[in-house]
Formats: structure tokens, sequence, C-alpha cells
């Protein structure tokens, strides 16, 4: 816990220091063996990610087929069938072992090298990995602005987009083409959204208007071609890191066996990390299935009267839902209430630990480096740079520029867009593998997360210096 987060892992020892928790099994009970995820780390071979992938799609096209035109009670039966096979596919352990061998190649290049040449390199050698659903998807946004940019009226009527923009794109030269570069880019990643792992967001491919900030800062601030450049370069780097460690490693003591040992950490580090952003990809693929066949249920419900509007479905849990569907009678008042509640609970700030007593617990950095009026959190992705910091809440509507840096409470994948933009990342939240770092270090760029309060600490507009390789950031003026 303490590489990934150590405020969370600060936090749990200020518990366990009080010496009033056990934890752990009884040792005269064995431990259950059966399904457990061998450990033994895999080969450098991609062939296991191209076949997981692979029957991921497959399931998730079968999910689909499944469900679509169910209602009533037999969609209600479709969807609690498919859910066995969701959890199947996450915790299947051939997906585990491949995405922990990247993980656990990239801790031992880190601690073994940090020792032999004190260098923390996994971070550029991480850079323009193959199989990374998510940052593909940043980098194939760049062609979409590619396919637009040719077409003056077409940028102009994306300028005063809304809501139907997609439909009265044809009405324009080029707008055709700007329409099916969208479309394209929506059929192969419009599942996804800011907060995606919540069924109730409305999906990209629902609010195809709130990529278009997004897209309109590549026509304006990017070269054509630039996507296919980003990934060659971070490549080149990665290889070049790659060739000047070992080189250095042969040098020196027991220099071909440390250089052996570290090329095949490397070389399973870069086989297999991208993979770790495919499973959640097939699992949010997945709900807005789930998310179009219980939205259309609930359609038919506000038509025959039974729900007021469409969102009442998202205040009732899933039996419940199917029993309003199989009587044709609502709670409304206790949709209401939970409206009410949920009102409330959206401002909340959690807290890294919450006791069973109802304690919230933060946990603290134990630094002694951090200057006067400088943040301290975790450096996740190596480098320096000094920008503007862009403080957003909702990355709909988000007025990012080149070289600004991005502060915000957290990240998930649908902000890889924007990454493609920004020169640094700060985040109140977040780990050492969570999907905003991974994706950080494949751009190259400077990311520091876990830094409390940032979003309330560093002014919205103020120059900032982020630090990723010493987890330090500093506002400048």
């Amino acid at each position: 816990m303490g590489r990934s987060d150590p405020l969370m892992a600060d936090a749990l020892r200020t518990v366990l220091d009080r010496g009033v928790v056990e934890l752990g099994a009884d040792p005269a009970v064995p431990a259950p063996v059966h399904g457990a995820p061998t450990t033994e780390p895999l080969d450098p071979d991609p062939a296991p990610v191209a076949e997981l992938v692979a029957e991921g799609r497959a399931s998730v096209a079968e999910a689909a087929r499944r469900i679509r035109g169910r209602v009533g009670p037999e969609l209600f039966t479709a969807i609690r069938e498919d859910i066995p096979e969701l959890r199947a596919r996450l915790s299947n352990p051939r997906s585990t072992r491949v995405f922990m061998t990247a993980m656990d190649a990239a801790y031992w290049i880190d601690e073994h090298v940090g020792e032999w040449l004190g260098e923390r390199p996994s971070d550029v050698l991480t850079r323009s990995v193959p199989d990374n659903v998510t940052s593909q998807m940043g980098l194939a946004l760049l062609g979409v602005a590619d396919a637009i940019r040719p077409y003056p009226e077409a940028v102009a009527l994306l300028r005063r987009a809304d809501d139907d923009v997609l439909e009265r794109l044809p009405s324009v030269e080029g707008g055709t083409v700007a329409r099916d570069a969208i479309l394209g880019w929506l059929d192969a990643y419009g599942a996804r959204c800011v907060g995606e792992i919540d069924i109730t967001r409305p999906r990209w491919h629902e609010r195809p208007a709130a990529l278009v900030p997004l897209i309109l800062g590549h026509v304006d601030g990017e070269e054509p071609g630039a996507g296919r450049r980003r990934f060659d370069e971070g490549r080149r780097e990665a290889e070049a890191t790659r060739d000047d460690l070992l080189a250095r490693l042969r040098a020196g003591v027991d220099g071909e066996a440390r250089a052996a040992a570290t090329a095949l950490m490397i070389e399973r580090l870069r086989t297999f990390i991208g993979y770790r952003e495919f499973p959640k990809f097939g699992m949010v693929s997945r709900y807005a299935i789930y998310r179009a066949a219980l939205l259309a249920e609930a359609d038919r419900l506000v038509a025959a009267g039974v729900l007021d509007d469409r969102t009442d479905a998202y205040y009732l849990r899933f039996d419940e839902l199917e029993q309003v569907s199989r009587t044709g009678h609502a709670d409304l008042a206790l949709v209401r209430t939970r409206r009410a509640e949920f009102a409330v609970h959206e401002t909340l700030a959690p807290p890294r630990v919450l006791t069973s007593d109802g304690e919230c617990l933060q946990g603290s950095y134990h630094r002694d480096d951090v200057p006067p009026g400088a943040l301290a959190g975790l450096a996740v992705s190596a480098g320096t740079v000094e920008g503007r910091a862009r403080v957003v809440a909702d990355l709909s509507g988000a007025a990012l520029e080149p070289g600004d840096v991005l502060v915000t409470a957290y990240t998930d994948p649908s902000w890889s867009p924007a990454f493609v933009t920004i020169a640094g990342l700060v985040t109140e939240v977040g780990g050492r593998m969570t999907h905003g770092a991974v994706v950080a270090r494949e751009y190259g760029l400077p990311a520091v997360v876990g830094v409390e309060h940032a979003t309330r600490l560093i002014p919205d507009g103020r120059r900032v210096l982020v630090d990723g390789g010493s987890g330090l950031v500093e506002i400048l003026d």
C-alpha cells in the first residue's frame, strides 16, 4: 500500500499502531487455495494479451446480443444472467497474471536499478507501450482532429456546438467527413465517460458534444499527424533509455547478470503493462449495454405513467426496478427521498480510511525535503515542468490549452484525451498504478498525485512547477 498510496498506508498505520486491531487468518485454519491465481510471472510473449483482448471483446458482443431487444422482466433476467460473466472476466486469473507480471516488473526495475544506478527508470520505459486501450483512445482523438482540421466550415460549426451538432454537420462543406470521424471514434470509445464506473453517468455516445472542446483544442493546438508522431517519439525514448541502462549495467559489477535480469524485466513490463487498462474497458463497455437497456425500460415506464422521469430509475436498486417493471407501481416518495440524500452525499469528500466507528483518517507525508510553500504528493511520472494551473472539476467543457498543468481531484480513463494537450498533472487522489498515473507515464507527462486539497490550495491560472521525480508541486507566482 505504501508504494501505491502513502497517505492511505499512513492512515492505516495510525489505526494499527493503537494495538487494538488484529488482521490475518487463524494459522490453525488452512487457507482456501482453489481458483487462486498463480503469481508466477509470464515470459514476455504478447500472445496472452491478444487472446484476452479478443475474448473480452467477444464476451461484450455476446452480452449485447443477448440483452438487445429485451423488455420487462426478461430484461432483468438477461442482465442478471450476464453479471457472473462480467465478474469472471474481471477476476480471470490469466488476466490478473498478465498485468501483475508487468506491475511486479516495474517495482523490480525501480528497486534494483535504483540500488545499482540510483535511478527509477520505469516511468520512461513505459512510454508508448502496445495494447493500451486508454492511451490509444487519446491519440485516436488527435486523428479525429486531423480529419476535421482541413474544413473551416465544419470547424466553425463545431465552435457553436450544441447537442445536435452531429446531425447538423453534413450541412456544411466537410461536415460529413467530420461527423464520420467523430462517429468512428465513438464506435470504439463511446461507452466511456467521466466517472464511468457509475452506471448513471451519460456515456460519450449519448452526449458527443462533450467531446467538442477537446477536439477543437487539438485542431487549434496540434499539427497534423501528432498522434503517430507522439507515439513514435515515446517508443524511441523508451528504447534509448533501455539501451543506455543495459550498457551501463554491463559495465559495472556483475554486469552481464544484472543486465540480463533487467532486460527480461523491461521486456515483461513493455509487453504487458498496456493490458493494465483493458479489463476496466471491458467492464464499462458492458455497463454501457446495461445502461442503454435499463434506460429504455425506464422510458417505457415513464410512458406508462409509472415513473415521472427516466432518471427516477437511478434511485432504485436493481431488484427494486425489476419489481417496478413487473408490477407497474413505483414508490415515488422513496425516489424523491433518495434524490435528496444523493444531493447531500455529492457535497462530501471521502476520507482515505474510514473506520467502522466512523472515524475519518487521511494520513500524512512524513518528509523533511518539502520547501516552504510547496505541496507534497506521490511521484508517479518523472520529469519537471512549469505551466499555468488549470483547476478543473469536470472534463466536459474544460478549456485546456497546450502547456497547461491539469489540477483536479482525480482522473479516470475518460480524462486521457485531455492528456495529449496538457504538460503536467496534479491530482488529490491516486496511486502509482492507477489509470491516470499509467497513462501519464506513457505520454511522458510529469505527474504528482495524492496532493491533499490541491484543487483548493492551487489557484486557477497561477504558474506552478510540477516535479514528477520528487513528488513536489510549487506555486511560482
